[in-house]
């Protein structure tokens, strides 16, 4: 039995849930969570214009007043020539998890997440993801040179790792993110299909255990 979140880093929902879920998880601390990154804009070529600035602008305001969290404007305003592709952040991810499998893989989404979206940092860059993942595993007590993580980000396996996760996603029928599920004995249980604060993701977990005849 387990918990599976599927979602983004760069997708601005999947930020504001990262924080109603790592208040989940606290609640339910012997619940397995396994992260599968979808893609939301993965292979994106087109350059961010003006138009698809303020798109975001407009669900970043909903996002942040929904979940309290900071936003830095200016930087995603000031960027210029961006390409607003997921899939490296995506691949941080997973390459994370490659190198430092026991890891804690919702503390390493949130401080890619923070990096996008208060640090105003480029997430599409390979030396930057790195260097912003080997600090979130340091904090778990995991050091690694930020070398060894760009290494593994860079590998072919990584990245046919990444595209199996994407794959997998779709074909679990999930089209946009945050998801959560449960898995018990191979059956999923949709826990919350968007945004959810804790209680409510609480109050939908434990139901879903009860209905398992799971103690919450």
């Amino acid at each position: 039995m387990k918990l599976i979140f599927a979602g983004d880093p760069m997708c601005s929902w999947c930020y504001g849930f990262g924080k109603e879920l790592t208040e989940l998880m606290a609640r339910h601390p012997n619940l397995p969570l396994q992260i599968l990154v979808g893609g939301v804009r993965a292979g994106a070529t087109d350059l961010l214009d003006e138009s698809g600035k303020q798109f975001r602008l407009a669900h970043w305001a909903r996002v942040e007043q929904a979940s309290g969290l900071p936003f830095n404007r200016d930087a995603f305003m000031g960027r210029e020539n961006f390409v607003y592709d997921t899939e490296p952040v995506c691949r941080a991810v997973v390459a994370a998890h490659r190198l430092a499998p026991a890891a804690d893989q919702l503390a390493v989404f949130r401080a890619l997440q923070h990096a996008f979206y208060v640090d105003g940092l480029d997430t599409t860059d390979g030396d930057v993801l790195a260097a912003v993942g080997v600090k979130a595993l340091a904090l778990q007590g995991l050091v690694f040179p930020a070398q060894a993580l760009r290494d593994e980000w860079d590998q072919a396996a990584t990245i046919a790792a990444t595209a199996a996760e994407f794959a997998k996603v779709r074909a679990m029928g999930i089209r946009s993110f945050p998801a959560l599920l449960l898995e018990v004995d191979g059956r999923m249980v949709d826990i919350s299909p968007g945004y959810a604060p804790a209680d409510r993701l609480d109050q939908q977990l434990r139901s879903a255990l009860v209905q398992y005849g799971v103690a919450a």
